[in-house]
């Protein structure tokens, strides 16, 4: 616990409401619900304006820009947030959030189309924004709980933040400028956030006993980690892959989805019907915090993703059939790409890593997940001006959804098996 604490660096000393768990785990909670939201400040507002003047198409060319700018951050961020020392995570992340927005407001005086280039380096830094805020939080008894927290601030961010991005258009703010102005709003207080993260300890003996020490990984922690459970791992990455390429179509083009749904798609709608998508996502994923067991946690995350594609067919064979309306067919599929998504972020990463004892942390596996679901989102991104579906955007979405669910059953079945013959006999920690 030593160099635990000596590795933790300013966090190491503990202040007096930290001995408290229920204190601690709101702090933990709110610290990092209110960071990553406040990122999405940076990045989603700009989804919310339709830029129908600037050409046809250009929308797509700046979500594929800002995309391919994550795409790379992901990549990246493997060796990059494997590799961290804690010491340096609040610094970094500051860097990188104001570096996200420079690059909004070059977007705001580049002219266009050449500004698109902008949002490209506006995705750069913000792709390692995630594994920063979750190295302050991983390796803990109460982590699903902080992570599902965490999770929760994508989920309302995304909605919240394009709400922003649509009321600053009502006001009179240009297409060119509201992404920026969005982003002045939301600086402060995630600079008073990160200083919340910057003072949640370091786990402490019972934790390390329960989950495993985390630590910085070198390059041959990785290649040691791939070669044990390079499989199933696989596996579970092609499922994070696909249901990242729904859950980006459903957030980058939630107008468009509305719009073909036969709802106006008023700012308010962004934000309530994720609100209930939050609450079932964070009863769910976080009640997994219960299992002390790491070998059955790790199935139950496993079995969640698996439930989370079961509903979203339910939802498509629904509407399908006439009987849901847009806002529970949104809400429904929304839950059904958010439990299994989450799952891997709370549970299946943190109980494997728990389980198996290996040297190494969450950032490296949950970047390896990330860089290949967001690879695959710009494959799609390419792809889709070539492919003729009835129906506009919401029949290419619908289509893409019955796929992805298919194939991504099938790949976390695979897992399943795959890790019970490796660990049937493995003991509980």
């Amino acid at each position: 616990m030593t160099a635990n604490k000596k590795a933790a660096g300013p966090s190491a000393a503990k202040p007096a409401w930290a001995a408290n768990r229920v204190l601690l785990s709101i702090w933990c909670i709110v610290a990092a619900f209110g960071t990553y939201a406040c990122m999405y400040g940076f990045r989603k507002p700009f989804t919310a304006a339709g830029y129908a003047d600037w050409g046809e198409g250009f929308k797509a060319l700046l979500v594929t820009s800002q995309v391919l700018g994550y795409m790379v951050s992901k990549m990246v961020g493997i060796k990059v947030i494997s590799e961290m020392r804690p010491e340096r995570r609040a610094v970094t992340l500051l860097g990188l959030i104001g570096a996200a927005q420079i690059a909004l407001l070059l977007f705001a005086i580049v002219p266009r189309p050449y500004n698109a280039a902008c949002l490209f380096l506006n995705g750069l830094p913000l792709g390692m924004v995630f594994g920063l805020v979750l190295g302050f939080l991983e390796g803990r008894r109460l982590t699903e709980a902080f992570v599902a927290g965490l999770c929760v601030s994508f989920i309302l961010a995304d909605g919240f933040t394009k709400s922003v991005g649509a009321w600053l258009l009502k006001t009179g703010v240009t297409e060119a400028w509201m992404p920026f102005t969005a982003g002045l709003i939301f600086l402060v207080p995630l600079i008073l956030f990160v200083e919340m993260l910057r003072r949640i300890p370091p786990p402490d003996h019972a934790d390390v006993a329960e989950r495993s020490e985390r630590t910085p990984m070198t390059a041959r922690d990785r290649w040691t980690m791939l070669r044990k459970h390079g499989a199933g791992l696989g596996l579970i990455t092609l499922a994070f892959l696909l249901v990242t390429i729904l859950r980006s179509l459903r957030a980058d083009f939630a107008p468009e989805i509305w719009t073909g749904l036969g709802t106006s798609g008023q700012p308010s709608v962004f934000t309530t019907s994720e609100m209930w998508v939050a609450l079932g996502v964070m009863a769910v994923n976080g009640s997994v915090v219960v299992i002390h067991d790491n070998r059955r946690a790790f199935f139950a995350g496993l079995g969640v993703a698996i439930f989370g594609f079961g509903l979203l067919l339910v939802a498509l064979l629904a509407r399908s059939a006439g009987w849901l309306s847009a806002f529970p067919f949104m809400v429904l599929v929304g839950l059904g790409l958010y439990l299994p998504y989450v799952a891997v972020h709370t549970t299946i990463f943190e109980r494997l890593i728990a389980l198996t004892r290996d040297r190494g942390n969450m950032g490296y596996l949950m970047y390896l997940a990330d860089a290949s679901g967001y690879l695959g989102y710009v494959a799609v991104m390419f792809a889709k001006p070539y492919l003729k579906v009835s129906g506009g955007f919401l029949g290419f979405f619908e289509l893409t959804c019955w796929i992805v669910s298919g194939l991504a059953v099938a790949a976390l079945v695979g897992a399943w098996v795959f890790f019970a013959r490796r660990h049937r006999r493995e003991p509980s920690s």
